[in-house]
């Protein structure tokens, strides 16, 4: 099993290929825009909509040196349209043209961004009457979702090692914890050891200190007898005198 493999299994990526069969391919479709259908292109992509939707300008803005601001609402979405009004791009006509592009949320991981453009207010794109436009746009799309693609898996790798690091620390923790533990265990067993040393030695004094204590205490009575019987004599001698 490789590097990459394993991270994007980690990351949850390789499970959800079969739902995401369909990501990065762009197809045509149309958006609302001032309440009529404009002809436009569409590709979803892995990534939450308000991260795709910044990706999607700081690419543009390297990529083609064009640059969107926050526009008006869509008709029916009521969502915020990016536009870039009459901006030069080459690559799609020699003229000025309106861009403008939409990034919605078809679910929590993935973004849906649609793409569409015009010369101005009268005159959108589409496949009928600006062809060559349309197609730049198309390609226009296609590289995006191919720059969006190697972006997702670099984030998905990247979320996967960190969480393969996240793993290992823990590891290693659980590790050095166990270790602790059984340096612990260890001194504690040698701890109970010497104690039962200790307890042994102390039974055995105190069978000596017992029997020494008997012999005293027979020696005390000896003592208080003799002491006794000479203060009876005293006094038989001082009663005599």
């Amino acid at each position: 099993m490789s590097k990459i493999y394993f991270l994007l299994l980690l990351a949850g990526l390789l499970s959800a290929a079969p739902a995401a069969a369909q990501l990065y391919d762009v197809r045509p479709g149309d958006v609302n825009y001032n309440k009529k259908p404009r002809a436009a292109l569409k590709v979803q992509v892995d990534g939450k909509a308000t991260d795709v939707r910044e990706y999607f300008q700081d690419w543009m803005k390297s990529s083609y040196n064009v640059k969107f601001k926050t526009g008006g609402v869509l008709g029916m979405g009521k969502s915020d349209v990016l536009m870039a009004r009459q901006t030069p791009a080459s690559t799609i006509s020699g003229k000025l043209v309106d861009l403008y592009a939409t990034i919605i949320a078809p679910s929590d991981s993935v973004a849906e961004v649609a793409i569409f453009g015009g010369f101005d207010d009268n005159t959108f794109f589409d496949l009928s009457s600006t062809k060559a436009e349309y197609d730049a746009l198309r390609a226009v799309a296609q590289n995006f979702a191919g720059a969006a693609r190697l972006k997702a898996y670099r984030d998905m790798i990247a979320e996967a090692e960190k969480k393969l690091k996240a793993t290992e620390k823990e590891k290693d923790r659980l590790e050095k914890e166990q270790a602790a533990l059984k340096a612990n265990t260890a001194a504690n067993l040698a701890r109970i050891e010497e104690l039962k040393k200790k307890n042994a030695e102390n039974l055995l004094q105190s069978r000596t200190d017992s029997a020494s204590q008997l012999k005293n205490n027979k020696l005390l009575d000896e003592s208080r007898l003799r002491l006794q019987r000479r203060r009876d004599r005293l006094s038989a001698l001082d009663r005599k005198n």
